[in-house]
């Protein structure tokens, strides 16, 4: 079963590690080492974690990057299925040969 309404990555690391240990989105974008501006857009929602973010939050943050990376994928799919409309999309009936 699915989950309901996963939340975006970057409100987990918002809610999980960035406002509990009182660090600034600067200080983490730092040891990230990516510019302030695309860790604040990831915080915000407004980027998604690529392979290449899900390493350096993994050696940042901790968790393994296919964990970040699974996040990415359940809040994608969460979303896609509130706006995907498979009403007349059809199934492929395969014939056995």
């Amino acid at each position: 079963m699915g989950m309901h309404n996963p939340p975006h990555p970057g409100e987990f690391i918002r809610e999980v590690y960035r406002e509990p240990l009182r660090v600034s989105f600067r200080v983490v974008a730092d040891k990230l080492k990516v510019s302030p501006s695309t860790f604040h857009r990831l915080i915000k929602g407004q980027s998604n974690i690529s392979s290449e973010m899900a390493l350096r939050l993994f050696k940042t943050l901790g968790r393994t990057p296919e964990s970040w990376l699974a996040m990415q994928d359940n809040y994608d799919l969460w979303q896609a299925k509130q706006r995907v409309n498979l009403d007349e999309v059809e199934k492929l009936e395969l014939l056995d040969l």
